[in-house]
Formats: structure tokens, sequence, C-alpha cells
């Protein structure tokens, strides 16, 4: 099945521009030291009509839990009733297996709407299992280059995007976070997109070269397992992105959740139920259910499936509960009206 593209013009120079990014990251990412080539698995929005997406995915070896660099682009331009004119995206999650070395989500994305306006989306988050305070400054100093005058905006939506309330924590020691960006010169946005791409990916790499040459013990294996099980809850029961990409279809589940640690710990999962909000109560059971309730539980693509229907059936019974969700400046209107856009 061949995937279609946007016919937009600035939609297909976003595509360039992500599809570079990935290039470039994944490239990089492979030549660290134990890593692998990455390889691509393809997937497709109603049979390629609708466009679809290649995601890059490291395979199994000694530098990574899980990592995968994905790019896609949706579009409807045959269909002019739909709100969404097409969305064009980079989204990629770094798990290094050394429980020293810190993970990193980025996200740069640009959507247009039918109504006209358009706008991008910048995100990276550090992640760390077990904190370093020079990591954590060193990602701090990118972000604020990268971003320049808009840090001090990214870091603040940032703060509040990742907190989660019932475990009174961030997800991360080091973010930032655009919404709704548009200075309305689409040019130099895409030239800042890029610049910003370029330096925290690369960023990264330098980082984690260094950092993959730390020792381990088994008990930074353990406290990687917790953290890495606080990053499945923030993304499950908290992301907006993640759950409008859940709700909107199902033929993605596997790379909606490409975030996703290898291995988590779902009994500390399930003792969370009792800080969530009453309307969350039953989500985290049953994602702790789809996991099997294991304290070392692989998160393979039958438990990824599982767990995307657990939040699609929960937020159907339960619309109101998208209220306790993650609230960045604005909520896209990809976000807000997921049923149809």
């Amino acid at each position: 099945m061949q995937r279609t593209h946007a016919a937009d013009a600035r939609a297909a120079q976003a595509l360039t521009l992500v599809q570079g990014l990935q290039s470039r990251f994944a490239e990089r990412l492979g030549g660290l030291p134990g890593a692998a080539p990455y390889g691509p698995v393809e997937w497709v929005r109603d049979e390629g009509r609708h466009g679809g997406g290649v995601r890059l995915v490291a395979p199994s070896c000694d530098a990574f839990n899980r990592a995968s660099v994905n790019v896609s682009q949706v579009h409807y331009d045959d269909e002019p009733e739909r709100k969404l004119s097409s969305a064009t995206a980079l989204s990629t999650i770094v798990h290094p297996a050394n429980p020293r070395t810190p993970s990193v989500h980025i996200h740069i994305s640009w959507t247009s709407m039918r109504s006209g306006s358009a706008y991008w989306r910048m995100m990276a988050d550090l992640n760390p299992a077990i904190l370093d305070t020079g990591d954590r400054d060193a990602y701090d100093a990118i972000l604020r280059r990268a971003l320049g005058d808009a840090y001090g905006e990214g870091r603040e939506n940032a703060d509040r995007y990742f907190y989660i309330p019932a475990l009174k924590r961030h997800r991360g020691v080091s973010h930032v976070y655009l919404e709704g960006y548009d200075s309305g010169d689409f040019d130099a946005d895409l030239a800042f997109a890029q610049s910003f791409g370029e330096a925290v990916t690369d960023g990264y790499v330098d980082l984690a070269d260094s950092a993959m040459a730390r020792i381990s013990t088994d008990e930074d294996i353990a406290a990687q397992r917790a953290y890495h099980t606080v990053y499945l809850f923030q993304v499950l029961t908290l992301d907006r992105g993640t759950t409008s990409g859940l709700l909107i279809h199902d033929q993605n589940d596997v790379g909606i959740l490409g975030s996703l640690p290898a291995v988590v710990d779902a009994k500390l999962l399930r003792s969370w139920a009792d800080q969530v909000p009453e309307p969350q109560v039953p989500l985290v059971h049953g994602l702790a259910e789809a996991l099997g309730d294991a304290s070392e539980a692989a998160v393979d693509e039958a438990r990824k499936r599982a767990m995307a229907q657990v939040v699609r059936d929960h937020y159907k019974a339960h619309p109101e509960a998208l209220q306790h969700q993650a609230a960045g400046p604005v909520i896209p209107t990809t976000v807000a009206n997921h049923g149809r856009v």
C-alpha cells in the first residue's frame, strides 16, 4: 500500500525537515557504543489514502532498552469537512540500557487546520532514572541556546505539562515545550524548528556517548525499572497527544506507544491507583491488568495493543476524565476534537 502525502507546499517542507532530522538522529544514535543500525517500520492511515509514517527502530543491542525515531504525516486532502488538514511530525524516544544514561523524548510537529490556522509544536525532555546533575545542567544549557528568547515560556509550559500530580513529581528534569508556535513567518519558523531539532538531538547524542560508559549496579537497574514505570504512567494517564492518537484511530497503536520502555513494574503501577482522581482509577487498574500485574512486565507489542484498547475504552466510557490530563498553554484543536479531526 502506497502512502500519499499532503498536497500543501508547507506540509511538504515540514515533512522534508522532519525526515532529515529523523535520518540524522538515527544515524548518530546508531554510532553509539553497543548500538546497531536502526531499521524502518512503515504504517499507513486508511490504506495509505490519508498518509502514514515510518519509524526507525533500534534492534536488540547492548545500547538501548528501547528506542525509535518516528516520522508521520497524516492529511485529509480528499475530505474537506475535516477540521484537520494535515499534521506532520517527528516524535522520538530513546531509553538507553544503561540505567545511568538518561532517556530523552523529542517532538517537533507542524499542524495545519482547515480554517487556515497552522502552528508548530516543539518539545524536548531529558528523563534520567538516576539523576546526574551534570547531565541536567548540560541539557538545560542546550535548551536555553536552542530556544533563545522563547526558553522561559518553553520551560514554564513544560514544568506544567510534565508534572504528575498523583506522584507529586515531574517526568524528566530538563525540558521545554512550545505549543501553538507561529511567528507569522513560515520560513523563519521552519528554520527555527530545524535549528531546534539539530540542537536537541545532537546535544543528546553527545551527552549519551559519555554517559554510556558509566558503571551501573543491580540497584540501579531496579531504580530504572521504577522510573520507567513512572514514564509509562505519565504517558498513558496524562499525555494528551498519546490519548488523542489512540482515540482517533487504531491503525498505529504500536507506533503511538513506541515511547514506552521495554520492562516496567505493573504492581508498582497498580499501587498508584488510589492516588489518581476517581475517574482515572479504573484506567490505572486496567493498564496494570493488561501488563499481567508482574513486577517485571515486558511491554511487548501484544501488551501495547491491549493497553491502547484500555485507554480507548476508558475515555469512551468516561469522556469527562480527559479534563484530568496534562495541559499546556493551549489545548490543540487536534486534541480537543479527538472524535473527528
